[in-house]
């Protein structure tokens, strides 16, 4: 029996985001064993509220390369043009999962990367176009033309609603919870793992132990798959491409860290090799094994909808 995962998130958190090498290892470990639905949180309809929190473009890069420097995904230094709210980003995601289901996790990702490594502003439709058509196989103009639609803001409003129910909860236990709009809400990343009618929370960033020890309680007759010896099965497993922290943290044993170092030199070999392009992002890269750029046409609306779909 699978278990089943709900990732309570938002394109605009920069832990979410750093938690992106610990999410790709769970994935590596148990794959199709778990059962992923994503829950949009919405942090701020209004870039008002962040204002008022003294948020400046400033103030946010000097976050960003603390997030960088500590846990080790591509950021961009480059300051944006202003502060936005995140929620039309998040209606980005639930109009995906409206009209293709299967490039949900793939626009959450773009949107990830156009947020922290390309200045994207979320309120202005034409950064917005800009991160979704990278994503293949997505008609980014459809997408963005059904944000304002009663089926997409219905759905997106359920997701909030649903993302503001941690109060009494482990994560409002552990201090991992939000009430900046009122209700108690779950901070992104919060995982929610449930089998069987049980039902276990890791509320907030968390580290993969903590989401590892949730499943080993939960189901000890899933298959764990070790941590490859190359990059190169991991980059098979994600088609569409991971960054260098995510390769070193897939490829680390157990009570390990992530050996970055040795990661990236194994994925430069195969770069050299021609078995692996490098995509530039932000101070870093995306990396995905190379193909045929015929055999790339049109695959993203064939691929699972965890995988990450990026140009």
């Amino acid at each position: 029996m699978a278990v089943e995962a709900t990732h309570f998130t938002d394109p605009g958190c920069p832990w979410a985001y750093s938690a992106s090498p610990a999410l790709a290892a769970l994935e590596w470990r148990y794959g199709d064993q778990l059962h992923w639905r994503l829950v949009t949180i919405g942090l701020t309809e209004d870039a008002g509220q962040y204002l008022a929190r003294g948020y400046t473009p400033l103030r946010q890069v000097h976050g960003y390369m603390m997030f960088r420097d500590r846990f080790g995904m591509p950021f961009s230094t480059e300051p944006r043009a202003r502060i936005s709210a995140t929620a039309r980003a998040c209606r980005a995601i639930v109009a995906t999962r409206l009209q293709a289901p299967a490039l949900e996790h793939a626009v959450f990702r773009a949107l990830q990367f156009g947020n922290f490594t390309d200045s994207v502003v979320f309120d202005e439709d034409a950064d917005l176009l800009r991160a979704l058509t990278r994503v293949e196989g997505l008609d980014a103009g459809a997408v963005l033309a059904a944000l304002g639609s009663p089926e997409v803001t219905e759905a997106y409003q359920r997701d909030r609603a649903e993302a503001r129910t941690a109060a009494g909860g482990p994560t409002e236990f552990q201090g991992k919870a939000a009430d900046s709009d009122g209700a108690v809400r779950y901070t992104a990343p919060s995982l929610i793992f449930e089998q069987d009618g049980r039902r276990l929370e890791a509320g907030g960033f968390q580290t993969i132990e903590a989401y590892d020890v949730i499943i080993a309680n939960l189901d000890t007759s899933l298959e764990r798959t070790p941590p490859p010896e190359s990059p190169l099965p991991a980059l098979e497993r994600f088609p569409d491409g991971l960054t260098t922290q995510e390769v070193a943290a897939v490829m680390a044993g157990s009570l390990q860290d992530p050996d970055r170092l040795a990661a990236e030199q194994a994925l430069v070999e195969l770069a050299c090799a021609g078995t692996v392009a490098r995509l530039p992002l932000g101070d870093d890269a995306l990396w995905r094994v190379s193909r045929p750029a015929a055999a790339a046409d049109g695959a993203g609306s064939a691929r699972a909808a965890r995988s990450p779909a990026v140009a």
